[in-house]
């Protein structure tokens, strides 16, 4: 009130506005607070986390935890997606929403797909904004499940072991040659799914 100039009653609106939009929370006798970020995506899309990060104003940060370059293996179920005994990269990699651990990511690029992957730094970018930015897909699949934190998991996550996080697996293609395989694993409160639909036809 004092800044703006403007009533009480304005600025209970606005930020109204603000609760209602998911970006501040509000709790009686604490006060307003900014709100964790999260994703909302259409199970039927695939959603950017650098950007959706980006579009709600939290500072996106990122960070790749690991790196290597191996064949596909069948003892690794995730592997066996590229045909047998293919190259593959491998990353493994933190995303983080104004300062805090939002998402950890393991994935798979099948190089004999996408063979200028093996040429980015993804130390600098992350590969599924990479991924939707230079190769096309024409089919996805996506598994969702519900976990609890292991140790490693918790501690990069900065979340209590044993805390619930939601598991998003998504395979793509391009036509039958597999592109990519990544798990993502979030926080269970910083993950929305959403569907819109109408009945089915009887």
């Amino acid at each position: 009130m004092e800044q703006y100039g403007c009533a009480r009653m304005t600025v209970n609106k606005a930020l109204s506005a603000l609760a209602e939009a998911g970006l501040i929370v509000r709790r009686r006798r604490a006060g307003s607070f900014v709100a964790r970020p999260r994703v909302q995506a259409a199970v039927l899309e695939i959603a950017d986390i650098q950007a959706e990060i980006s579009a709600r104003g939290h500072e996106y940060g990122y960070c790749l935890l690991r790196r290597r370059l191996s064949t596909a293996s069948h003892k690794k179920a995730h592997e066996t997606m590229p045909a047998a005994g293919g190259p593959l990269l491998a990353l493994h990699c933190l995303h983080i929403a104004s300062g805090r651990p939002f998402a950890l990511e393991e994935r798979t690029i099948n190089l004999a797909a996408v063979p200028e992957a093996a040429e980015v730094d993804f130390a600098k970018t992350p590969p599924g904004t990479w991924l939707l930015g230079h190769v096309p897909w024409t089919e996805a699949q996506h598994r969702i499940t519900a976990v609890n934190a292991d140790r490693n998991t918790a501690r990069l996550l900065n979340v209590p072991a044993s805390a619930a996080c939601l598991s998003l697996e998504r395979r793509t293609w391009r036509g039958k040659e597999p592109i990519t395989y990544v798990r993502q694993l979030f926080p269970g409160d910083a993950y929305d799914l959403v569907a819109r639909f109408t009945p089915a036809r009887p």
